[in-house]
């Protein structure tokens, strides 16, 4: 004989992890210095095709090389986001991820949330830019992940030292742990 109850006690459990999670989220320590995001971002000028430079290891770029992200602003205002790399070596399996961002700070339009498994979303804080949008540095307001991107894939050597100079002086990043991305 089924128990009626089980359906309700697996919902309960369910529900319990869920909020366990996410309160896990907001236990994280803030950090000594907040992070500073850039004054204002052009969203229209954002768009297009960015090569990634640098960035600090994370599971889920584990053994991308090639790595590229491409945003397309949608109809609903939101962005389409396209990230790729190759697998291993340039000769390795193309990997893709599709999701979605959205502007969280509209006066800005420098923090942003994306996602590419509902209902998780990170944060994306635009924190230093090039004025021509040539180059732009993400990171997080707990500062656990950073990146690096540029329109081309190859930067001037000198761009790179003041965007590392920049990362520890203003951003306080510990840029010892950013791995550079090999690039074709």
């Amino acid at each position: 004989m089924r128990n009626k109850y089980i359906p309700s006690i697996i919902l309960a459990a369910v529900a319990s992890i869920l909020l366990i999670v996410a309160g896990c989220k907001y236990m994280e320590k803030e950090p000594a210095v907040p992070l500073d995001t850039v004054s204002h971002v052009d969203l229209t000028r954002y768009m297009g095709v960015w090569y990634e430079i640098a960035r600090y290891p994370n599971s889920f770029q584990k053994g991308c090389v090639g790595s590229r992200a491409t945003y397309s602003l949608m109809d609903n205002g939101k962005v389409s986001v396209l990230n790729e790399c190759y697998d291993g070596s340039f000769n390795g399996k193309l990997r893709s991820a599709k999701g979605k961002a959205w502007v969280v700070d509209k006066e800005t339009n420098s923090k942003l949330k994306v996602s590419f498994f509902r209902p998780f979303a990170g944060d994306y804080w635009i924190i230093d830019i090039a004025d021509d949008y040539s180059y732009v540095v993400i990171g997080h307001p707990h500062r656990k992940y950073l990146w690096i991107l540029c329109r081309t894939k190859t930067m001037e050597h000198e761009t790179y030292e003041g965007i590392l100079k920049r990362l520890v002086e203003v951003h306080h990043y510990d840029t010892s742990k950013l791995i550079k991305t090999p690039q074709r």
